[in-house]
C-alpha cells in the first residue's frame, strides 16, 4: 500500500506532530514499507497455527500459593476513630 504525502499530513495532524518538509518523503516511504509488511502478514494462512502466550514457549517459576501472614481485624480496628459492624466509618465527602 503506497502512502501519499497528503495522507501523511493528515496522520501527522491527528498525532499533533510537526513534520519537516525535507523528511516527508522519508516518512512516506518508511510508513509505506510498514503497511506493505502488514499486508504481507495478513496474506499468510494461519488457520492451523495454535496461539501462544509467549513466543519463546517459556514457563514462569511460580511460588507456592500459601498464606504467610494474617490480619487481626479486631486489633487494627481498635486504633480506628470510628467503626461499625467490622467496617471503618469515614466522614462524608460528597453530599
Amino acid at each position: 500500500m503506497k502512502l501519499e504525502a497528503e495522507e501523511l499530513h493528515k496522520v501527522a495532524h491527528l498525532a499533533r506532530l510537526t513534520l519537516e518538509p525535507q523528511a516527508i518523503e522519508d516518512y512516506t516511504q518508511a510508513l509505506s514499507n510498514i503497511l506493505n509488511l502488514v499486508d504481507e502478514m495478513q496474506a499468510i494462512n494461519t488457520d492451523n497455527v495454535q496461539p501462544m502466550a509467549h513466543p519463546l514457549d517459556a514457563t514462569q517459576r511460580l511460588r507456592i500459593d500459601e498464606v504467610t501472614e494474617s490480619v487481626d481485624r479486631e486489633l487494627l480496628q481498635k486504633q480506628a476513630p470510628a467503626t461499625e459492624q467490622g467496617l471503618y466509618l469515614v466522614p462524608r465527602v460528597v453530599e
